[in-house]
């Protein structure tokens, strides 16, 4: 049974820091796409950051320069370090898993993965 829990949300103020952990259990994390997804309440779940099985990385616009994601295979666990964060930040974060690989400009389509974690809200105010 694969399973995924986040970790890590909160509140902070405009131009703070959070960083977001990603606990997984059930499979050998190293073969699996892992991504951080994010939601507002009537908006539609956007890609934020993802990591390929291969470790290559990839961003969302927004988030570009301010967002790292990263990972600790020996731990099964997944980052996502947000710096500089801003009001438009706030929303319910997801971190998903997919087994095997999958094309680079689809990591962040939240089609191509199929376990998902709880979520976790971060909010920042002005």
């Amino acid at each position: 049974q694969v399973q995924v829990v986040e970790s890590g949300g909160g509140s902070v103020q405009a131009g703070g820091y959070l960083r977001l952990s990603c606990a997984a259990y059930g499979y050998i994390y190293s073969t699996y796409c892992m991504g951080w997804f994010r939601q507002t309440p009537g908006k539609e779940r956007e890609g934020v950051a993802a990591i390929g099985s291969d470790g290559r990385t990839t961003y969302a616009d927004s988030v570009k320069g301010r967002f790292t994601i990263s990972q600790d295979n020996a731990k099964n666990a997944l980052y996502l370090q947000m710096n500089s964060l801003k009001p438009e930040d706030t929303a319910m974060y997801y971190c998903a898993a997919r087994s095997g690989g999958v094309e680079y400009f689809s990591l962040l389509s939240r089609d191509e993965y199929n376990y998902w974690g709880q979520g976790t809200q971060v909010t920042v105010s002005s």
